[in-house]
């Protein structure tokens, strides 16, 4: 597969002087991530195999793993080499679903839960959502409406739309059917890979379809967190409103 040369290690220059050439070669390795060369859960190649093929110092290439592993788009496993992130990891899986137990289970703090598909449906994008998606009004989306829930009982009601060009063949039925994270079905099936999201949070009250889906009574106050998920290049590809039911769970974020 031909792939760019990036600037000498002496000498960059292609790109500005203010731009150091980890950042570079970060910008390289993603580009090979977007274009799928390096599959989701797939080994990438040694840091010195980088290294003599961007003609950098092993130590340049390392510097840009570490970072693309800081920020979960690489995982680093000892004695084994470093992996493309996947949503089927154990350590990924929930690292975009906040919510956790009061008295977590000794499994772990994130909440582990169950899902059910309500709704899967194509229509038009109302025009807020096609703002979001950065779409054409009135363009095909996917429309997603599912609960999550603990130990049986539904604490989530999501609301999630998609571009429909980019989601192709979705359906409940396939929801369904798939047990593992729904962003790893987003990558295996569909080639859409969740980077990272921007969160908006509020104190709502539950409206009558909010609560007839959690089971409680209408007017109980919920926790509205609506998120907007990019994929490489900053391209937002889901826009999902989720209401969560926290008497006995919270909204738990690290800031660093």
């Amino acid at each position: 597969m031909a792939t760019a040369t990036p600037p000498r290690e002496e000498a960059p220059e292609a790109a500005p002087s203010f731009s150091p050439l980890y950042q570079q070669i970060k910008a390289l390795i993603t580009r090979s991530l977007q274009s799928g060369e390096w599959r989701p859960g797939e080994v990438i190649p040694s840091e010195l195999d980088l290294a003599v093929r961007f003609k950098v110092s092993q130590g340049t290439v390392r510097k840009a793993i570490d970072e693309l592993a800081t920020e979960n788009r690489l995982v680093r496993r000892q004695g084994k080499g470093t992996f493309v992130s996947t949503h089927s990891e154990q350590l990924t899986q929930y690292r975009f679903l906040r919510l956790v137990p009061d008295a977590p289970d000794s499994g772990g703090e994130v909440a582990r839960v169950s899902r059910r598909v309500l709704e899967c449906r194509r229509v038009r994008a109302p025009a807020d959502v096609a703002r979001a998606l950065e779409m054409k009004p009135g363009e095909s989306a996917v429309q997603i409406r599912r609960t999550l829930l603990s130990h049986g009982r539904p604490t989530v009601l999501d609301e999630i739309w998609l571009p429909g060009n980019l989601f192709k063949g979705l359906s409940a039925e396939r929801l369904s059917q798939y047990r593992g994270p729904m962003y790893a079905l987003f990558e295996t099936e569909f080639g859409v890979h969740m980077i990272r999201a921007s969160e908006k949070l509020r104190a709502v009250a539950a409206d009558a379809l909010a609560a007839k889906c959690l089971e409680l009574p209408e007017g109980s106050p919920l926790l509205s967190v609506e998120r907007l998920s990019y994929s490489y290049g900053d391209k937002p590809v889901e826009l999902r409103r989720g209401l969560y039911h926290t008497a006995a769970h919270h909204y738990r974020n690290e800031l660093n």
